[in-house]
């Protein structure tokens, strides 16, 4: 019968007078056994090691072996460290590029013999292989002349989770270097992403008075505030400020969040969880008409969620669908992403003359250290002077230069 995982088998070896003890380690990716064995001419000290050895396979799920792949260590690392350390949605992303390339093609290399080549490699063919599952089982000489590839931005997340696998396997002894570190990231792709002009948006606006879910585009439109904040939006933040503390996400595994993870549950695989970053809790002046917008949504309510889908949270997919079909309803262009609204009002604060640090604060960027200093309740005159700007601006179809700047 085969042993569990920790468990171990003492025996003298008496054809070289040597004790040695077995421990039961996790099995190889395909399902092999393996085992490390610890010896000594002394049956005390094997036990002794045998404990030590023990101690650090509880602690991390597994040990160093000679015989140890890099797929053995992907594994535990996904397993065991990763969850500990990242958000769901984060390690979602891990499990993604681990699973379906990062394994495949450099799985079965020891994982002490890893190189720089070897990471250079792992770019090449992600970056060779099509964006369409089903080309890729097709000859290369059979795809379409304008085939997509993965996108840059998928490349640099398999390399930092190679990356940052490989950091912790350094730091536990098991490799003497992260090759990782002597390679150059895969670069993003510049891409210019699409968003609404001050007249589209103005277009948007008026025909949010007719559209279906009008009061949840227009809130998008006047605010600029990320996909989760708005549709994770809670009555009770709802005063002269919208408190965007909190925003709603699908996690399909919650069980697999760190401790320091903050979440609520509110339907099937939905949560309300905390900004990722301290510049996500923010709070963004209630001026019209986006508080007349709000409070139509709201009714007589008093608690739950400001939006909601036929009285059920919104999935967070559905509203990017269906505001794509929002913009060719009002005859605009449907590529607009959701998240391209944060641009609009940006380059909106921007034509309405008011300061970057501030626009920083209302969208919640974190890239200047300028912006801390406004982070406080003692400038919400300031924050709210800049939206009425905005709004003033949007609604009207005013021509910003005509609009005198905030004060300092």
């Amino acid at each position: 019968m085969a042993r569990g995982k920790g468990e171990s088998s003492i025996y003298k070896d008496k054809t070289k007078e040597i004790w040695r003890a077995a421990i039961e380690l996790p099995p190889s990716i395909d399902g092999k056994r393996r085992r490390k064995v610890v010896s000594s001419k002394s049956k005390a000290k094997v036990l002794q090691k045998l404990r030590k050895e023990q101690k650090t396979l509880e602690e991390n799920g597994d040990l160093i072996t000679k015989s140890m792949t890099l797929s053995d260590w992907m594994t535990c690392w996904m397993d065991n460290i990763a969850p500990r350390k990242v958000r769901p949605k984060t390690l979602a992303g891990y499990r993604s590029v681990v699973d379906g390339y990062v394994i495949p093609i450099l799985g079965k290399k020891p994982l002490d013999k890893l190189t720089p080549a070897h990471v250079r490699e792992l770019h090449k063919k992600m970056e060779g292989t099509p964006k369409d599952a089903e080309l890729r089982t097709v000859k290369k000489t059979e795809w379409p002349a304008n085939t997509v590839m993965l996108s840059s931005t998928y490349v640099l997340l398999a390399h930092n989770t190679l990356s940052a696998a490989l950091k912790a396997a350094y730091r536990e002894g098991r490799i003497t270097s992260n090759p990782c570190e002597k390679v150059d990231k895969p670069k993003k792709r510049v891409t210019n992403e699409l968003a609404l002009t001050t007249d589209e948006a103005i277009r948007m606006l008026r025909h949010c008075v007719i559209a279906t879910e009008g009061n949840l585009w227009s809130t998008y439109l006047l605010t600029g505030a990320r996909r989760g904040e708005i549709i994770g939006l809670e009555i009770d933040r709802v005063t002269d400020v919208l408190d965007l503390s909190w925003q709603l996400q699908r996690i399909q595994n919650i069980d697999s969040a760190p401790t320091d993870f903050e979440y609520r549950h509110l339907h099937s695989t939905l949560y309300l969880t905390r900004p990722k970053n301290s510049a996500g809790w923010r709070i963004i002046p209630l001026v019209e008409p986006l508080r007349s917008i709000i409070r139509l949504e709201i009714g007589d309510r008093k608690e739950g969620l400001v939006f909601t889908n036929k009285g059920v949270p919104w999935d967070p997919d559905r509203v990017t669908k269906n505001w794509k079909k929002e913009l060719a309803a009002a005859k605009l262009n449907p590529e607009i992403d959701l998240h391209g609204t944060r641009h609009t009002v940006v380059d909106l604060l921007f034509a309405a003359g008011v300061p970057e640090a501030i626009i920083m604060e209302i969208v919640g960027h974190s890239t200047r250290m300028v912006t801390r200093g406004y982070r406080s309740r003692g400038n919400r005159e300031i924050l709210k002077d800049a939206m009425e700007r905005m709004s003033a601006m949007i609604a009207s179809g005013t021509d910003p230069r005509s609009i005198e700047p905030p004060a300092a």
